[in-house]
């Protein structure tokens, strides 16, 4: 996809501040530090439109970026940093739920997790949250350049097994330095936002099971 314009919309924490143009929408999660600015701002083809923080699980909204007037990307805050109070992993997980299982727009998540390490615990239990409410799930392994090619297979086994991934969801190698990947992310996210809408996704409570 050839992105000609996008610009950030809000950066909201609660449901009436989402925005209302009925967008297709990504949803992009993943563990604070691992490095989903760096790849949104790879993906737009821009320096900082996504502010990197020096200080982890310091963003606390959800990020909302309108991109070609097309689509738009919901950046999650990261989860699983340690010194962030329960108080507000608690309120965290709040708006996460709210967000994954209510927004009607929600075509997909991009699960951004390290490949140079095993997935965290947080990986393997947001990852298996996803899978446990029937959201479409693509796993981006960032961070591929500092991973020797030769080496590639042996971390790829590595995140699938850690997270338990299913055959049916991707796994792309990424890097927000060379740029490797992007072009079969958004070949990927296409084929989610073009989908038909999924009724169930509005409808999804946390109490049924969607295996």
């Amino acid at each position: 996809m050839k992105v000609t314009h996008s610009e950030i919309v809000i950066s909201a924490v609660h449901p009436r501040q989402y925005p209302a143009d009925a967008l297709p929408e990504i949803a992009l999660a993943g563990r604070s530090n691992v490095g989903k600015s760096s790849l949104i701002n790879r993906m737009i083809n821009r320096k900082n439109l996504a502010r990197t923080s020096s200080k982890p699980g310091k963003t606390q909204t959800i990020n909302f970026y309108r991109i070609n007037q097309a689509l738009m990307f919901a950046d999650m805050p990261g989860y699983g940093f340690a010194k962030v109070s329960k108080s507000v992993r608690a309120e965290w997980g709040k708006m996460a739920e709210t967000y994954f299982l209510k927004r009607e727009t929600l075509r997909g998540i991009v699960h951004v997790i390290d490949l140079r390490h095993p997935p965290s615990k947080d990986d393997v239990a947001m990852y298996g949250w996803f899978k446990e409410h029937g959201l479409d799930v693509l796993i981006a392994a960032t961070k591929a350049d500092k991973v020797k090619r030769g080496q590639w297979p042996k971390h790829m086994k590595q995140v699938k097994e850690g997270l338990g991934m299913v055959p049916t969801d991707k796994l792309i190698l990424f890097s927000s330095q060379t740029g490797q990947g992007k072009d079969e992310l958004w070949s990927e996210i296409g084929r989610l936002t073009q989908a038909s809408p999924s009724e169930e996704l509005a409808e999804t409570s946390p109490t049924q099971d969607h295996h």
